[in-house]
């Protein structure tokens, strides 16, 4: 079994997590640019089995697509161009941002650390992919 990928795309900055080999639990990784996803991704898969992604997809209160969809939809067709034999689910990230943030002050991460974007999105990318795997059935 190979690990899953949880992705925070954003266009400034793109929040990544991975799970176990055993697909239990999902961890934050490392925030890139959008212009160094490519080649992260090429060198990750070469190291580790990955068995697809799980795309954090803006969706609205009314849980209607966000203004957001018509930048990660070229991304997610990218992706499954680029790896078509790898799974892709898209999972709802309504509040992942503000549960990220909220999950910092809570841990005890300091003030100044906080204000580290970058952080909330590998952590917001960690609980994409955690619900994505608390919801699986098997």
């Amino acid at each position: 079994m190979g690990r899953m990928i949880g992705i925070d795309y954003g266009r400034k900055r793109i929040g990544i997590s991975v799970t176990d080999p055993l697909q239990i639990f999902a961890s934050p990784l490392v925030t890139l640019s959008p212009g160094e996803f490519d080649n992260f991704i090429d060198e990750y898969l070469i190291k580790e089995p990955v068995d697809g992604f799980v795309i954090g997809y803006p969706v609205t209160l009314n849980n209607g697509p966000s203004e957001s969809v018509k930048f990660i939809n070229p991304f997610i067709r990218k992706l499954k161009k680029k790896f078509p034999e790898k799974q892709v689910h898209l999972v709802d990230e309504r509040f992942t941002s503000a549960i990220a943030f909220r999950s910092m002050i809570e841990g005890g991460v300091k003030k100044e650390k906080r204000k580290d974007k970058s952080m909330i999105d590998r952590i917001s990318a960690s609980l994409i992919l955690q619900s994505f795997l608390d919801n699986k059935t098997f």
